[in-house]
């Protein structure tokens, strides 16, 4: 039997698909571009038809794919989210939720990096579904822009369901042959662009600060948003920078074709830039498809803090939403309830300060709410993403503050140096009368 000869016998309908995913049963979905849209639809219906119960799914970073499908509000009695990673959708989910009382999201903390654990560890997974691209000569199928937990959990699961979209780009590194496949559907549809939100003036600023802080040869891990876009349009003219990130963005795409990163001076995959899953538009999905510079690997090794040190000069740059005056950091809780989640903030912060000559970044506007928070601020409204004892250097569009071997008084009055200068005598004052001044 040929490869083909396999392909054509494991071919299904999206209905057939979803039929061999049964109630009680823990499915893990593809991570956002790696959602397969015709088997979610597929599984949203049979929940509507009442035909299942009791489905967990497990999943990092949702699309409105997933929102328009299994990921509806009338279908949480049926079908039961696992969460890794809050978005939109969720956050919708569980306002609505938490005013009608209605169970909605199950949240789930964790490190992106031990994601594949998270997901097994306690039991099987009994269905893995996600998209791919096309089957090549031999028989292997690409898992595109989402290697991340995919590889791992495809190759534990009980069966194994893709759904084959020309769109998705070939990506070297993240490989599944059609005899580790128990079903497949073709579905061709355009990938979901994630909206470029316009940089703020302080983006620009932080940029600045950050790019001067960044030497040739230098190894870069970006978060995603305006502000990383920020830093890496200010790195344009930088050289020899190498990239080992967990999401790969429109931004380190630009510096890649600016020849800004040429990944020369890597010591850990020199040649390469690696990533564990893409998200962006277009042009950078047309960028990674069946390019030798560009490879993805499993999010347990991208974002082991020990191979990230490997490389030297690692500097990664995360976004956070508050931190106090000693220096500990809350990046997914907001306005009282969960944001988003840790995802691989802490991987970095510690892999990159452990980078021969590496800076941890964490940066911020100084202030929230048009104006009206400080989020540099005496006590954080969340729980701590990333500790004090490991934050590194802090930079807002006031400036830069290494808090690396500071006391906590020293951490105090750097930090409120770095905040809008409107809050600095409240900040101050507070912090005298709690004697960390």
């Amino acid at each position: 039997m040929t490869w083909k000869d396999l392909y054509a016998e494991r071919r299904l309908t999206a209905t057939e698909a979803a039929a061999r995913i049964e109630s009680g049963q823990r499915v893990a979905v593809g991570m956002a571009l790696a959602e397969p849209p015709a088997i979610l639809a597929a599984l949203a219906a049979r929940a509507e038809a009442d035909e299942i119960d009791e489905v967990k799914l497990f999943y990092f970073h949702s699309t409105p794919h997933a929102g328009a499908t299994v990921l509806r509000y009338e279908l949480m009695d049926r079908i039961r989210p696992h969460c890794f990673f809050l978005g939109p959708i969720e956050r919708m989910l569980l306002e609505r939720g938490e005013a009608e009382g209605k169970r909605t999201i199950a949240f789930v903390p964790g490190a992106f990096s031990q994601a594949p654990r998270l997901m097994t560890e306690r039991a099987p997974i009994d269905a893995f579904v996600a998209t791919v691209s096309p089957m090549d000569r031999h028989g292997y199928f690409s898992l595109g822009t989402s290697n991340d937990y995919g590889s791992a959990v495809a190759r534990s699961a009980r069966r194994v369901i893709v759904e084959v979209n020309r769109h998705m780009p070939r990506v070297r590194g993240g490989m599944i042959h059609i005899s580790e496949i128990d079903g497949l559907v073709e579905n061709d549809l355009p990938l979901f662009e994630n909206p470029n939100r316009a940089p703020a003036p302080e983006d620009g600023a932080i940029g600045r600060i950050i790019a001067g802080l960044v030497e040739d040869g230098s190894c870069l891990q970006m978060g995603i948003g305006a502000l990383p876009d920020a830093v890496c349009a200010a790195l344009d003219k930088h050289r020899s920078l190498g990239v080992h990130t967990e999401l790969l963005t429109p931004g380190l795409v630009a510096l890649m074709k600016a020849g800004a990163v040429d990944n020369s001076r890597k010591t850990t995959d020199p040649g390469l830039s690696i990533f564990t899953f893409a998200l962006g538009d277009k042009t950078l999905y047309d960028f990674i498809d069946d390019n030798a510079a560009v490879e993805s690997r499993p999010v347990a090794y991208v974002n082991d803090p020990a191979v990230i040190a490997r490389n030297d000069r690692v500097v990664s740059v995360n976004a956070t939403l508050q931190i106090d005056l000693s220096g500990a950091c809350n990046s997914e809780h907001l306005a009282g309830r969960q944001f988003s989640a840790a995802g691989g903030q802490l991987d970095f912060v510690r892999g990159a300060y452990a980078s021969k000559g590496g800076r941890s970044i964490i940066a911020c506007h100084s202030t929230a709410k048009d104006g009206t928070l400080s989020r540099i601020t005496t006590r954080l409204d969340g729980p701590v993403t990333t500790p004090r004892n490991d934050t590194h250097i802090v930079v807002t569009e006031y400036g830069h503050a290494d808090l690396k071997g500071l006391s906590t008084s020293e951490r105090a009055k750097a930090l409120i140096a770095l905040a809008h200068p409107k809050f600095r005598d409240e900040l101050t004052a507070a912090a005298k009368a709690e004697g960390s001044l």
